[in-house]
């Protein structure tokens, strides 16, 4: 009789831990989907800001287009050229404000100082939106690793996580662009 309720003991705490684990990863994943939705926003963002900035006509033609095809790829793009895109992107950015002299056209330009101030507040986003999700990814995978998640199939069909891994660095230009020192105090 005591074996049984040892047993029946060691099954209600199995149960217990299974369905505490099971809670845990389906928080882990909704902070992914949140995570991802984050970085989605902060993605389009950027791209449109880089759009609006080269259809203003306060770039020289030339930074102009390359800068309006990156972002336009970058909005157009489908999940699995994302990255390659956003990266494209982000190397158009840094050769249009390669120097400071670009960013100093666009904000002694009408609307120049603002359009610049949200490039650069999107531009600084974007890898903290990454970092954020890519730790998402991270804390899901090691615990979709453990023997019992596998075992158990708590994970269910959700499908196994994937960092976003692309080129974020931000231009030389827009790393301190005066003006939004006062922002992030």
């Amino acid at each position: 009789m005591s074996t049984l309720i040892w047993i029946a003991v060691a099954l209600v705490v199995i149960a217990v831990y299974l369905s505490w684990t099971a809670g845990r990863l389906d928080r882990l994943h909704s902070r992914l989907d949140a995570a991802r939705a984050a970085l989605d926003a902060q993605l389009l963002r950027r791209a449109s800001v880089a759009q609006e900035l080269a259809t203003a006509g306060v770039l020289d033609p030339a930074a102009s287009i390359v800068l309006y095809q990156a972002a336009h790829a970058a909005r157009q793009a489908e999940e699995e050229h994302r990255e390659v895109a956003e990266s494209e992107l982000s190397q158009a950015l840094r050769a249009v404000f390669e120097d400071s002299a670009q960013a100093e056209a666009v904000r002694e330009a009408p609307g120049g100082e603002e359009a610049l101030g949200e490039l650069t507040e999107s531009v600084r986003r974007v890898p903290m939106a990454r970092r954020f999700h890519n730790d998402a990814v991270r804390a899901a995978r090691a615990l979709r690793r453990h023997r019992m998640v596998r075992w158990f199939r708590l994970a269910g069909h959700a499908p196994f996580p994937l960092a976003f891994e692309m080129d974020d660095e931000p231009p030389a230009a827009l790393a301190r662009v005066p003006g939004t020192e006062e922002a992030e105090r």
